[in-house]
């Protein structure tokens, strides 16, 4: 009947333009709940953020890098983003090597590592600091382990020639350093490896 039909349409307008008034309510409530957390940052949140995002290197090139730099149980390591820690435990633990230090900016990774040495019985010889590796002292490394980026290696390469004593071992999965010609480079299941060992007297060019 024709009244019905106009109530029926009445009703229907209402719930339309309730719905409308919801959705912005709802929206406007959102937008809210999602500035918040800006307003309020944490100080871990402030942190310098990693220049290298943790792309885990396969165990064939691990062991390939270490083989490459002949590590042995005189050498103390340092992998600098150390990632989940499997370079140093793997020094560690299949090639002996005295001491491991893994160097990582990520604190979520580096408790990883930390479990994960835990759980291979060698936490006593491998440590893991949640660190900047621009501001970690390499004084006492005789071999150094690399899986950064080009430009970080660039920037690194100053720190590693002043630090490093002579005959240490610099070994880079993927990137090179520049001007810096390595002495030996391997290929390992399409992967490049780069052997560099620290000179008694650095060129000019590569300080």
């Amino acid at each position: 009947m024709l009244w019905q039909k106009i109530l029926f349409g009445l009703v229907t307008s209402v719930n339309i333009i309730s719905l409308g008034i919801a959705g912005c309510t709802q929206e406007r409530t959102f937008e809210t709940e999602t500035q918040t957390p800006t307003a309020t940052t944490t100080p871990q949140a402030q942190e310098r953020k990693p220049d290298v995002p943790f792309v885990p290197t396969p165990q064939s090139v691990v062991n390939a890098m270490l083989e490459l730099a002949q590590v042995s149980s005189n050498d103390v390591l340092y992998d600098l983003g150390s990632g989940d820690g499997r370079i140093p435990i793997t020094a560690v633990q299949k090639y002996n090597v005295r001491r491991a230090v893994g160097v990582e900016i990520n604190p979520d990774l580096v408790q990883k590592s930390q479990a994960n040495a835990k759980q291979a019985g060698i936490s006593d010889r491998v440590e893991f600091r949640q660190q900047d590796l621009f501001q970690t002292d390499l004084g006492d490394a005789t071999v150094v382990t690399l899986y950064l980026l080009p430009d970080i290696n660039i920037k690194l390469r100053p720190k590693l020639l002043q630090e490093l004593k002579p005959g240490t071992r610099i070994v880079s999965h993927d990137f090179d350093m520049g001007e810096w010609k390595p002495q030996q480079v391997v290929r390992v299941e399409g992967r490049t490896i780069y052997l560099w060992v620290v000179p008694e007297n650095v060129p000019q060019n590569l300080r």
